[in-house]
């Protein structure tokens, strides 16, 4: 059952307006008719811009922030209006194409990477975007921009990491969780009826055979091949297929040390973006801007995005840092971030 409410504040002061928020939030939740709730404050649902730095130039230059694990889809919070992150990204690309005013976009990485499929289609969509509207795209990396962060920025025109990014971490990475010894201790014996043998290759019920795990590894080396390709699409002025390979073992590098291997245009700050990304669009100056919902926190262009400034946000954080469970797949991820 789907419950959409239009929420009108209540109360005089903030804090009566989220204990407020938060006793009708609970009132539906224990209920029984929460299936999906959809909250919309004052009927403002839709994505507003927000300048972030004012020009007297009509042009404008988009920031996105792809922030935390690559993933297609997770459970959100109740008053998450923007979707997953894949989501995220494709609802400002489609509507930066549909403003002509926009010339160039800064996609802002700090991501450890995450699922491969997740990373490829991110990356496919930039290209694409690209390709529609012949507007530079200029990646620029935060803390980490790691594994499938690399991969997606690959898809940008010019490739810029702060000094102190750590970025690289080209592999792939299988995750294959087994619950055989575990389950051995309680007494629970799993049965399992197969087609054939390689049909149940990486269950949690069993452990791998050497047959499985040169299967497994199969499929990893092709979506390592799949990693190469991408970046020597991106680099291929720089780098051949051969000197890629020798640093593509997985290993991480701070920014300097990438721009040395030439996986990086430059290091630079927001300002080095910005002026980049103003030569690419050939233009002189733009208005700074981003995408967001509903209160609309975002006012500079370090502000927290608005689910992350607003008081009513039941959402819960640890998904920025870590994903709560790694499901059976393949990734491109640099994965000691996430376990630490």
């Amino acid at each position: 059952m789907d419950v959409y409410c239009i929420l009108f504040y209540g109360g005089k002061t903030m804090k009566e307006k989220v204990i407020w928020v938060i006793v009708f939030i609970m009132v539906l939740v224990f209920s029984g008719c929460a299936t999906h709730i959809h909250l919309d404050f004052m009927g403002k649902d839709r994505m507003k811009e927000v300048v972030l730095v004012k020009s007297k130039a009509k042009e404008k230059i988009l920031v996105i922030d792809l922030n935390g694990p690559i993933a297609i889809k997770h459970n959100p919070s109740i008053l998450n209006r923007g979707g997953d992150l894949l989501s995220k990204i494709y609802y400002r690309l489609k509507k930066a194409s549909e403003d002509p005013m926009v010339r160039g976009i800064i996609l802002r990485l700090d991501t450890p990477g995450g699922e491969g499929t997740a990373s490829d289609i991110i990356y496919n969509e930039i290209l694409k975007f690209k390709e529609k509207t012949d507007i530079p795209v200029v990646a620029l990396m935060m803390g980490v921009a790691a594994s499938g962060g690399y991969y997606v920025a690959c898809a940008c025109d010019t490739i810029i990491a702060h000094p102190t990014t750590v970025t690289g971490s080209i592999g792939v990475i299988a995750v294959l969780p087994e619950v055989k010894k575990m389950l051995d201790k309680i007494g629970i014996e799993v049965n399992i009826v197969k087609s054939g043998k390689m049909k149940g290759a990486g269950n949690i019920f069993k452990e791998l055979s050497m047959e499985e795990r040169a299967y497994i590894q199969e499929m990893v080396d092709e979506f390592y091949q799949n990693f190469l390709q991408v970046v020597l699409r991106n680099r291929k002025s720089f780098l051949s297929i051969t000197e890629i390979k020798k640093i593509a073992d997985g290993r991480v590098y701070h920014a300097k040390k990438a721009l040395e291997l030439k996986l990086i245009d430059e290091i630079g700050y927001f300002d080095d973006a910005f002026k980049k990304v103003l030569k690419l669009a050939s233009i002189k100056d733009a208005s700074v801007i981003a995408y967001t919902y509903h209160p609309l926190k975002k006012s500079n262009i370090y502000a927290p995005s608005s689910s992350q400034g607003n008081p009513f946000s039941l959402e819960i954080r640890a998904f920025e840092n870590l994903l709560p469970s790694l499901k059976t797949g393949f990734y491109y991820l640099w994965l000691p971030h996430i376990v630490d």
